[in-house]
């Protein structure tokens, strides 16, 4: 059996890392909390497909609970339908929040390190 040629790098998809901040009078506690409220926001703007094609992955491990931030990965072609999905939650856990974008870049690290740290 043959072996498949791996892809280009031209022709995979780019990525962007969107640091994010949630707004709150209270803390929001739990990450899953905010994971749910962002995916739910997704499917309603996008729906399944186009959530499908945005891959929109948020990072577990790169929450700042103390200062509420966060890092979201996703294509560089849906990078503004994942952004005005983030502007759309508007509740999580019942609690009135705001989430707002604070910057895009295309490397993880750079990523944490300028926004969310």
């Amino acid at each position: 059996m043959k072996k498949m040629k791996p892809m280009l790098p031209s022709l995979k998809a780019k990525k962007r890392y969107i640091a994010f901040e949630v707004i709150s009078d209270k803390p929001i506690g739990r990450f899953s909390a905010v994971q749910s409220a962002i995916w739910d926001s997704c499917l309603a703007l996008m729906g399944e497909a186009g959530a499908a094609k945005a891959a929109v992955w948020l990072l577990a491990d790169k929450w700042n609970e103390e200062k509420q931030k966060g890092i979201i990965r996703t294509g560089n072609k849906s990078l503004d339908d994942v952004k005005a999905s983030l502007a759309l939650v508007k509740k999580i856990n019942s609690q009135d929040v705001i989430v707002r974008s604070i910057g895009v870049s295309g490397m993880l690290g750079k990523a944490y390190r300028n926004y969310v740290q």
